[in-house]
């Protein structure tokens, strides 16, 4: 269990994120079009899970509008944003925004996303809901590099993130 904070009160998660050098554990989300992936959908492919509580919020907002700017200077890269948003609001939320290289998953009809990566919010007014956090997958699914942060209202570190994708290209 991590501890991260929400406007400096203590929130616990379900567990800590996978470990680097691990394998990363499979996953099946539902994408904007409400059609299902794994985790082997993006094999082949250096992977930014950027793990967010709602896009309906400012700084998980942010993070998608930050990490799609950077998407197009990153080649074989595959940004995921990973919510338990209803994927139209996340599609929603990405036409609005003008958002197109980042894709946004959301745990609809699997929820076990956030126990497997360690990311559930399990105490505190945000229960239920998936920590902000980063993991960074190689080709071959190992985890390279992970940041729980570690207050909800403050963005990732863009640039160790972006820095492990493409030493991982």
């Amino acid at each position: 269990m991590a501890t991260v904070t929400l406007k400096g009160n203590p929130i616990s998660t379900s567990g800590n994120l996978p470990a680097q050098g691990t394998q990363a554990p499979d996953f099946r989300l539902t994408k904007a079009d409400l059609t299902d992936v794994s985790l082997s959908d993006f094999r082949g492919k250096v992977k930014i899970l950027n793990i967010v509580p709602s896009l309906d919020t400012g700084v998980c907002a942010a993070s998608a509008r930050r990490f799609n700017k950077e998407a197009a200077s990153l080649g074989d890269v595959v940004i995921l944003t990973i919510s338990r948003d209803l994927p139209f609001a996340q599609k929603r939320f990405c036409e609005a925004e003008g958002i197109d290289k980042v894709i946004t998953l959301s745990e609809l009809r699997d929820r076990s996303f956030g126990s497997a990566y360690g990311a559930e919010i399990t105490t505190g007014p945000m229960a239920g809901l998936l920590s902000r956090a980063i993991v960074v997958l190689d080709r071959n699914d190992r985890v390279v590099y992970t940041e729980q942060v570690p207050e909800i209202a403050q963005e990732p570190a863009y640039e160790e993130a972006l820095q492990a994708a493409r030493k991982a290209l």
